[in-house]
């Protein structure tokens, strides 16, 4: 009996090894299989290489070659945005309107929204401004979507809120439909940095746009040259553009740029570099900043001087633009004044 079990365990034991065999030999051709359809992957991806580039022979690896091949790719999809951005230059400056996966095309992203600056009582200088530069309806609708510029007039309301002035405003308006008119800004030289900061914040939240620009409406703006000098900066984020200087803080009541807080700037009494004058322009980031921080951001007497103190402390880039200076009106000044 003890001789017949041990005959059943080596029978069994002769199965399992012969398995056992069987299992080996089937992963040793599936390994080897996989191994040379890998090898001839590789050579293939060498054979192509080889071909695009005309060098022979090649040793190089397959990572290599893909990172080759994806180096290429981004040659490519790099020179493709320069000739947009040079075509761009050329047709307004507007970017290429990017497409849906339907063939939709997106919306156009503006390049720069204009706040003109006016007061209750300057309809001529308005009238003005739109015959000389911003243009009316199909004009002004056009200069929107042919070149990305939008302008506004800015204008808050008068002390007595709903008096005749309020009332002519509303009716200009009714006919141009140019305005921004901030309803929590009382029509006053105080309020002028308080105007300013609301424009911004109005602007950044209603129009995506690439720039956000402060204009008085005793100037013209040259399109053109706006255009061409914001381009070079589309790839600065944070840029802050204008007419930048550092000058005396004045704490003479009777001064015409008095200061009431003048002991803020230190013993020497020197503004922080910030641009001045009639126009300056900011990205959306900081738009977008100002926006967000619109309740706690401080409002000097000047509003250049508040702008500038906005960005104290930011990472931010101030460019000198000295076609911003608005000083002589030429083929290549932004602003001139009037």
């Amino acid at each position: 009996m003890a001789r017949k079990g041990s005959s059943i365990r080596l029978s069994s034991s002769r199965i399992s090894s012969l398995l056992l065999s069987m299992f080996a030999t089937f992963a040793s051709f599936y390994v080897a299989g996989r191994l040379w359809q890998e090898s001839q992957t590789r050579v293939h991806l060498i054979k192509e290489l080889d071909r695009v580039t005309g060098q022979g022979k090649s040793a190089i690896s397959v990572d290599d070659t893909l990172k080759i091949i994806a180096c290429r790719e981004q040659k490519k999809t790099l020179a493709a945005l320069e000739m947009e951005l040079s075509a761009a230059r050329q047709e307004g400056f507007v970017p290429k309107i990017p497409k849906h996966s339907d063939g939709t095309e997106t919306k156009k992203r503006p390049l720069v929204v204009i706040g003109i600056m006016t007061t209750l009582g300057n309809k001529k200088k308005r009238d003005a401004v739109r015959q000389a530069w911003m243009g009316t309806g199909a004009s002004l609708k056009k200069m929107e979507t042919e070149k990305g510029v939008i302008a506004r007039f800015v204008i808050g309301r008068s002390a007595n809120k709903g008096d005749s002035m309020d009332k002519s405003i509303d009716a200009e308006n009714s006919r141009t439909d140019d305005f921004i008119i901030l309803n929590d800004v009382v029509e006053a030289p105080e309020e002028a940095s308080k105007k300013v900061k609301l424009f911004f914040a109005y602007a950044a939240d209603k129009w995506d746009a690439q720039f956000y620009a402060k204009a008085n409406d005793n100037i013209y703006v040259n399109i053109d040259a706006l255009g061409s000098t914001l381009a070079a900066h589309l790839e600065n984020p944070r840029a802050y553009i204008g007419c930048m200087k550092s000058g005396e803080v004045f704490s003479e009541p009777n001064h015409k740029w008095y200061e009431p807080e003048w002991w803020k700037f230190g013993d020497k009494k020197a503004y922080f570099r910030h641009a001045y004058g009639e126009m300056y322009v900011i990205t959306h980031a900081l738009a977008r900043f100002v926006s967000i921080n619109r309740e706690i951001l401080h409002a000097y007497a000047h509003d250049d001087v508040s702008t500038g103190s906005w960005f104290v402390g930011l990472d931010v880039k101030h460019v000198d633009e000295g076609k911003l200076c608005c000083s002589a009106w030429s083929s290549e000044a932004i602003c001139a004044g009037v």
